[in-house]
């Protein structure tokens, strides 16, 4: 096989574009079963959920310009427009009875997707032919299913999104009193807790879901609004009557299932819309690539490990890796799916007058991808926030480690309690801690800051206290109630309309 390969691939090469075989045609001539020998997205071959595969499968999207067609004909029936119940009920019959091996064929004559639907499905409905798509443009199946199916999308993506913030708000409360190192410009700073630390974690997921909610929420239907927004087409069908025209845009609206149509368009919705959308989703990226970025961090200190099964492998030439996968994998779609908003961005900002065509091909990649990369992350997500591994001895350790130069503050503020000069007790600390650090960083000894000051006469007033300032749950200040009364104030609420989609596991095969 590989030789007849490698014997195909010469004569591609050297095949002209005038010549009469096409290179399809020489691919079927040359290998049998060709299934692996083409590119297919990891987002759907390799990552995304079913149900996400779904929902941007062809079948989903070409049937539902169907059953918007279905819609439209029961619409204008309804308001006197000579459609009969045997025309629908044929339609409806031939719903999902597509042929693509047809429309393909019509499609290279007609250039046009919409049209070589519309042939296809006329050819299944001779009785409806000529009353299917019936004062429309085709912004009318492709707009409204665009709507409908990122409308069913965020339904898809969002329960994930509660899971995920759940299995955190768990996290945080079993943790929320473990003291563990704080960092800012990942330097040692005051101390927090591991339980705390989680709460930003969950806050940003939040913001995210708000956002999207947001975006679902604000979302409207094109409707009936004909080739550039003033619904003439239809104005003409019901002979001028303004009132029925309107009451089409309505009908079909709630048929669709929107409470909505937006008020103005031209041949297109305004792709604003779409940049809305996808800002939402961008939102969802930055935050879970900061969370996953952060548990790659800890996972560095053997503070915090993500899941690793017993047969997992770390890496192909170091046996002894445990290598946060899972984490990275999340960053890396995390910023696939941030730098998609700036294509909705410059689509809106390109849009000529009522509508230019260099939409199309940039929104059939930029949405579903979108959506399909949120689906991913999420779902890895998910995994992640329910098998992490926390170590508190290593916590600890690393704790007392950085504990002495931490102490200072509490030290100093018992001195001037006791009657000492706050300056001077600066001073006498600043140079015993570059003493210390002096030993640590050049010779790797332990620090021995504590013994120093505990040594220093002028300390002598507080030397019996200095242990008990040491204790680490001294320096965590309201960490475990702050994260008691975030997750009862905050999370709780946030999760309450998605009660029922908390249960269940998220299992990744890779």
């Amino acid at each position: 096989m590989q030789s007849s390969l490698n014997q195909m691939v010469s004569r591609l090469m050297t095949t002209t574009l005038d010549n009469s075989h096409t290179v399809s045609e020489d691919l079927d001539d040359s290998v049998e079963d060709m299934s692996h020998h083409k590119y297919e997205s990891p987002l759907s071959s390799r990552y995304a959920s079913e149900e996400m595969n779904y929902n941007f499968s062809d079948f989903k999207k070409f049937s539902t310009w169907r059953k918007l067609w279905i819609i439209l004909a029961k619409a204008q029936k309804e308001l006197g427009i000579d459609i009969t119940e045997q025309q629908i009920k044929e339609m409806e019959q031939n719903c999902e009875n597509i042929d693509f091996e047809f429309v393909a064929e019509e499609e290279k004559k007609t250039r046009h997707d919409v049209m070589a639907h519309l042939n296809e499905f006329a050819s299944k409905c001779p009785n409806a032919a000529k009353i299917i798509h019936l004062g429309a443009t085709s912004c009318f199946v492709g707009d409204n299913t665009d709507l409908i199916l990122m409308r069913d999308a965020f339904s898809i993506i969002l329960p994930k999104l509660s899971r995920c913030i759940h299995r955190l708000s768990n996290f945080a409360q079993q943790y929320n009193y473990l003291p563990t190192l704080g960092f800012t410009h990942f330097q040692p700073a005051q101390m927090t807790t591991v339980g705390k630390r989680a709460t930003l974690w969950i806050y940003d997921l939040i913001i995210a879901m708000r956002n999207m909610e947001k975006a679902k929420d604000s979302l409207a239907f094109r409707g009936c609004k004909g080739t550039t927004g003033t619904q003439a087409s239809f104005l003409q069908i019901f002979n001028s009557d303004e009132s029925k025209v309107k009451q089409l845009d309505q009908l079909v609206t709630e048929m669709a299932g929107f409470k909505k149509s937006y008020p103005v368009t031209g041949q297109t919705y305004s792709r604003l819309v779409d940049a809305e959308v996808l800002t939402s989703l961008s939102l969802l990226g930055a935050g879970v690539h900061k969370i996953c970025t952060d548990i790659r961090l800890l996972a560095n200190r053997k503070e915090i490990e993500e899941p690793f099964e017993s047969t997992q492998i770390g890496s192909s030439a170091m046996p002894y890796k445990r290598n946060p996968m899972r984490s990275e994998r999340c960053c890396s779609l995390a910023r696939h799916l941030m730098t998609l908003v700036t294509d909705a961005l410059n689509t809106a900002s390109t849009q000529w007058l009522e509508r230019t065509l260099d939409d199309s091909a940039n929104r059939r990649i930029s949405l579903p991808e979108a959506f399909l990369t949120a689906d991913i992350v999420l779902n890895t997500l998910q995994n992640v926030t329910e098998g992490i591994v926390v170590y508190p001895a290593i916590i600890n350790k690393h704790i007392r480690e950085e504990l002495p130069f931490m102490a200072t503050e509490n030290i100093i503020v018992a001195m001037v309690k006791s009657g000492g000069n706050r300056q001077v007790c600066h001073e006498k600390i600043r140079v015993l801690s570059q003493e210390a650090a002096e030993q640590v960083k050049r010779y790797g000894k332990n620090n021995d800051l504590i013994d120093r000051i505990k040594n220093e006469p002028y300390f002598r007033p507080i030397k019996d206290q200095i242990d008990t300032l040491m204790d680490p749950k001294t320096f965590i200040g309201r960490a475990p109630n702050q994260v008691l009364e975030f997750i009862q104030q905050e999370v709780t609420p946030v999760l309450q309309p998605y009660k029922q989609y908390l249960e269940g596991q998220a299992y990744l095969n890779i």
